[in-house]
């Protein structure tokens, strides 16, 4: 499977010319949806037919950020204010009430993603809250509880995977205990691993998710160089082998501020480290354009994964 080892976005609720020859030569992994891309139910439905038809794959990977909330890429065409907190409150109150109404949410919120032909949606949040979380955490996350939040998210993973779509789990190997937005600068960490490992690691373990992102977090006691997603030891000997996550890995954007170098270094540093593929969401075509000719095709695990998923879909 010839793939290039990224994720990609674009600018406009169109492709333009020049996004038609990146997606038709440079064969991108897969791509992102923002609000900048979304106007209509009818303009998104054929973009995301125009990109499949592009790319001459009709399962290419169409992702999307739908959480809920301020985080919804969807407020043009569905009213969907539910955060993720809402659902972990509830359940909290009555287990079985909770499950399922957070059951019959996913289900009718993956028959409109189907509709307009997303396979991919980047839930859920298993960030642990903590009296200091960011609030660019906040309500995303499903409680202060690391159980119910593990809970909540194998729930989550298992009702997508029913509707056949896929989820990505984040953000691995956890958020909840940073208290600065990794949008704007790195977050540092300084709880020990058995700390650590007892909450905010623990929400990911025996999770089925085919993907996870990252989080852009620097774990002072563990790797006080590199933050997780250029780090080879957190990767590998926490995320791969004490959480036993076995899916495709992706890199949380690699143009957020958490990471200080310039996008092609911050590209490389990830795949080097162990991300599987890098995530860049500010659509510049010149930017894109860039990356595209310097990351590699993706490996042969990624390819198999990939043809995992795609049969996945069927």
């Amino acid at each position: 499977m010839k793939k290039k080892a990224i994720i990609i976005s674009i600018k406009g609720i169109k492709i333009s010319k020049n996004e038609k020859k990146l997606l038709e030569k440079e064969k991108p992994w897969g791509l992102i949806l923002f609000n900048r891309n979304i106007k209509s139910l009818n303009q998104v439905k054929k973009l995301i037919q125009d990109i499949r038809k592009i790319s001459k794959d009709r399962k290419f990977p169409i992702m999307i950020d739908e959480e809920g909330g301020k985080v919804s890429r969807l407020k043009k065409l569905i009213h969907h204010s539910f955060y993720q907190k809402y659902f972990g409150d509830i359940y909290k109150f009555n287990n079985k009430t909770g499950l399922s109404i957070y059951k019959d949410y996913i289900d009718n919120l993956t028959i409109f993603l189907k509709k307009i032909g997303v396979n991919i949606n980047t839930v859920p949040v298993l960030d642990v809250l903590r009296k200091n979380t960011s609030k660019i955490i906040g309500n995303r996350s499903f409680s202060n509880n690391a159980n119910i939040v593990k809970k909540l998210g194998q729930i989550c993973v298992k009702q997508y995977e029913l509707n056949k779509l896929a989820t990505v789990i984040k953000h691995i190997p956890g958020h909840g205990c940073a208290s600065q937005d990794s949008h704007l600068k790195m977050p540092k960490v300084k709880l020990n691993y058995k700390v650590l490992n007892k909450i905010d690691f623990f929400p990911f373990k025996s999770n089925s998710s085919k993907f996870a992102m990252t989080g852009h977090i620097l774990y002072e006691k563990i790797d006080k160089k590199n933050v997780t997603t250029f780090s080879k030891k957190i990767i590998s000997k926490i995320i791969r082998k004490k959480i036993g996550f076995k899916g495709i890995l992706i890199s949380d954007d690699i143009s957020m501020k958490a990471l200080k170098y310039d996008l092609e270094t911050n590209a490389k540093k990830s795949l080097l480290a162990g991300c599987n593929l890098v995530l860049y969401c500010a659509g510049n075509y010149k930017e894109t354009y860039k990356l595209l000719k310097k990351v590699p095709f993706i490996d042969k695990f990624t390819a198999k994964k990939t043809s995992e998923f795609y049969k996945f879909l069927r």
